[in-house]
């Protein structure tokens, strides 16, 4: 019984949405270009189970590119309709269409001057006649056995709200820097706004010698800055190859003496590099990606092939770039 069910209320469901589909018409594009016009915000507002709906259309509205928030219509009729303006436009959101809340402030949206978009299962309803545009999100039977409890209509309202949402992205060409530039605190955003420049080792911290000094001197410089690596320079602090750890143990394990020989006997000259402007992610694709095994270092280049720093696996674990 538990599991005929559960997949009897997905199978529901899944219906609601793809009876959505056919439409997605004309009067819902023109309903979409409304809210592009729009210079002001989007206003959501939905009683019961339609405003939890309504909370998460707003909050994926905003977060996308498009400025949305939820007003509770009870509220609103107290006091809170005074944040809407006429160039604002309000999506209502009523299975029924004849919900009191929202019905009762119609008229005054009306009076403002907003356009209102009516998402409802009717387009006879009393929302559906007084709206500008008619969303159906009307669906054939709830899941809930009795018939009563929102399940398919919210469902479907939910994925009209992510349809407008999305359409709204294309045609506003939203990038995912643009996505990352309102979500800076998560790890996308970290991703997408951390340069090389902001995590590299510079100055004192950049580990670096000159060609002529000897595997010794790269040792203790190697030991000093604790990074593991040495970027190998020359004379114009042109990058000329990279000695690592791995490097040096591997040598002196086949000759102890190869301590006093100049750098560039054992360097590896042709490391891989990174600009400074190139993003934090990109660092981590070029170590992950090294063969025939990842790396934890990589100089960093500018355009002239001098060396202004480095950047070491951790730096970059540290700032979330995984």
């Amino acid at each position: 019984m538990i599991k005929e069910k559960a997949i009897e209320t997905l199978k529901i469901e899944s219906k609601a949405i793809d009876d959505l589909i056919p439409r997605i018409d004309d009067e819902f594009e023109a309903a979409v270009n409304e809210i592009l016009q729009c210079h002001a915000r989007v206003v959501v507002t939905g009683m019961g189970k339609s405003g939890h709906i309504g909370r998460k259309m707003a909050a994926t509205f905003a977060s996308t590119g498009t400025p949305a928030f939820f007003m509770h219509p009870a509220e609103a009729f107290h006091g809170d309709l005074g944040m809407v303006t006429e160039n604002d436009v309000v999506i209502a959101i009523s299975n029924s269409g004849e919900s009191s809340e929202i019905v009762n402030i119609l008229p005054i949206i009306k009076r403002i001057g907003a356009k209102i978009i009516a998402m409802c299962g009717r387009r006879e309803s009393t929302l559906g006649k007084n709206s500008d545009y008619f969303v159906d999100i009307g669906v054939e039977r709830e899941a809930c056995p009795l018939g009563l409890a929102p399940t398919a209509s919210t469902t479907a309202t939910l994925a009209m709200g992510d349809a407008i949402a999305m359409a709204l992205m294309a045609k506003k060409k939203f990038t995912s820097q643009d996505f990352a530039m309102f979500h800076p605190g998560g790890a996308l955003g970290r991703k997408l706004l951390l340069t090389v420049a902001d995590v590299m080792h510079v100055d004192d911290e950049n580990p670096i010698i000159n060609v002529g000094k000897t595997v010794k001197d790269a040792l203790f410089v190697m030991t000093e800055k604790g990074l593991g690596a040495v970027s190998v320079i020359d004379y114009n602090n042109k990058m000329v190859g990279i000695i690592t750890d791995g490097i040096i143990r591997r040598a002196i394990s086949k000759d102890k003496s190869l301590l006093d020989e100049v750098v560039e006997n054992i360097m590896f000259d042709k490391p891989l590099t990174i600009l400074p402007d190139k993003l934090a992610a990109a660092a981590l694709s070029v170590m992950e990606k090294h063969k025939p095994r990842p790396i934890t270092v990589l100089p960093v280049v500018n355009a002239d092939n001098e060396v202004v720093g480095i950047v070491h696996l951790t730096d970059l674990l540290r700032q979330g770039i995984v």
